[in-house]
């Protein structure tokens, strides 16, 4: 069996789940130029398709917390490998859209597993001052896996062939299943299993032996004080501090949804076309955004653990905002479309602008937070309902974001999403917490108090 030499081999391999998801979210927009000629979608069907994987991330989402805490976090990373593997194959080769429905619904179910076991297990792995960087190594997947998609989509453009768009996402699907020969389970998994002498030796892979002990009695401590409180399962979760830490999860992850990214991600192409550029431009923009996405995550694993992941929301939440008031402004004073005119190159700069600021902040640092602020004893549970929450989230964005373009155009419509942004500000201002350099048990303890 592999084995990783270096916590960071273990740190990276784990965050590799990311890039297939990624790639498939950054795919899309460019297949969807040539599947909606070949199988003739309407905008209901389109927004079915890339809602398809939304679909399936919730049901993941929803699976995800109850299978990590009763089988381990490795074990369904592993689930996760397989269904990510098996669903591209299917893609290129789905001869209606309901087969493609289907294969990218199991793409979802891989996708929202990902999401709620990922983010904890990276957290529960990595030493409390690198914890926010190691978390983000998942997000800086994410967007590589979406540049990937947006290169794969560029290079077959010309052939209008969205069957090998879809179908290489396996690729990235290999990689991370044999990265996971690397992965080990978590110490306090291992803990809560009464495993504590193989807690205590992942502790000190990346520990000094004074550290990994006070961190195996500090997970101890808040083990017990859980079982003695009644903090397992579902059922906590209406406890009312525990509640009012996933009403913030619930607010984080549900305004990352909804501020504007998904619509940019998945239909920067149509946005670009309504504003008269062509089919190969819109698509080949698509290399500016995921460039720009990997800058910005870059930039959010350098100094999140240094600035702290509250200023960095409130900060991203007030620029998105702006540029997107300034998409919309312009869009409404300049209706025609022109292409490499002034409206299209200022809806391209605005768009540039508004994923550098999300990924620099909510698109990073939400899913740090989330793998930092749930007890221990609920941690996946509650994961796994916020998880959904986000995913259903996105699906409806998804699905409406066509028909609602459609009917009100997009000045109007980033109108809608830059007053969502403004609201993010207010709910961070008023709700956030500062998480840095505090262990997941001083995190607990302070909620407690």
């Amino acid at each position: 069996m592999l084995r990783a030499r270096s916590p960071r081999l273990i740190y990276i391999f784990g965050a590799l789940g990311g890039l297939n998801w990624g790639y498939d979210t950054g795919v899309i927009s460019a297949a969807l130029v040539y599947l909606r000629r070949d199988f003739e979608l309407s905008s209901w069907a389109e927004g079915g398709v890339v809602t398809a994987l939304a679909l399936g991330a919730v049901l993941g989402a929803a699976l995800g917390g109850r299978l990590s805490d009763a089988c381990g976090r490795r074990v369904v990373l592993m689930i996760t490998a397989a269904l990510f593997t098996l669903a591209p194959i299917g893609m290129a080769l789905s001869p209606n859209t309901e087969t493609l429905f289907g294969f990218r619904l199991m793409v979802g179910l891989g996708t929202g597993l990902a999401a709620v076991v990922l983010p904890v297990y990276l957290s529960e792995m990595s030493p409390r001052k690198i914890r926010g960087r190691v978390t983000a190594f998942y997000v800086l997947a994410i967007v590589i896996g979406q540049f990937l998609g947006f290169l794969i989509g560029v290079a077959f453009a010309p052939m209008e062939s969205w069957r090998w768009m879809l179908g290489l996402s396996v690729v990235p699907s290999l990689l991370f299943a044999l990265g996971l020969l690397a992965v080990r389970e978590t110490p306090r998994w291992l803990v809560r299993q009464g495993r504590e002498q193989e807690a205590l030796q992942l502790l000190l892979r990346d520990r000094s032996p004074e550290e990994a002990r006070g961190e195996l009695e500090d997970i101890h401590t808040v083990q017990q004080q859980e079982e003695r409180d009644g903090v397992r399962g579902l059922r906590a979760l209406a406890q009312r501090w525990v509640l009012a830490i996933l009403l913030i999860g619930f607010g984080l992850g549900v305004f990352q949804q909804i501020m504007g990214i998904n619509a940019v991600l998945y239909y920067a192409p149509t946005t670009l076309q309504n504003v008269g550029f062509s089919d190969e431009g819109a698509i080949a923009s698509n290399l500016i955004i995921g460039a720009l996405n990997i800058l910005a995550v870059w930039v959010a694993i350098t100094y999140t653990d240094r600035w702290g992941r509250r200023p960095m929301l409130l900060v991203g939440a007030a620029g998105t905002a702006i540029s997107l008031a300034v998409l919309a402004a312009v869009n409404l004073s300049m209706p025609v479309p022109d292409g490499f005119g002034p409206l299209g190159i200022i809806t391209l700069t605005c768009l540039g602008v508004f994923i550098f600021l999300f990924q620099v902040s909510w698109g990073a640092l939400v899913w740090v937070v989330l793998g930092e602020i749930f007890p221990l004893g609920v941690r996946a549970a509650a994961m796994g309902v916020v998880t959904a929450a986000h995913w259903v989230a996105n699906g409806l964005v998804s699905l409406f974001f066509p028909t609602v373009l459609a009917a009100f155009g997009v000045g109007w419509v980033f109108a809608g999403f830059a007053g969502i942004c403004a609201a993010a500000f207010l709910f961070t201002w008023a709700k956030v917490p500062e998480t840095k350099e505090r262990s997941l048990e001083q995190i607990e303890q302070s909620f407690r108090r």
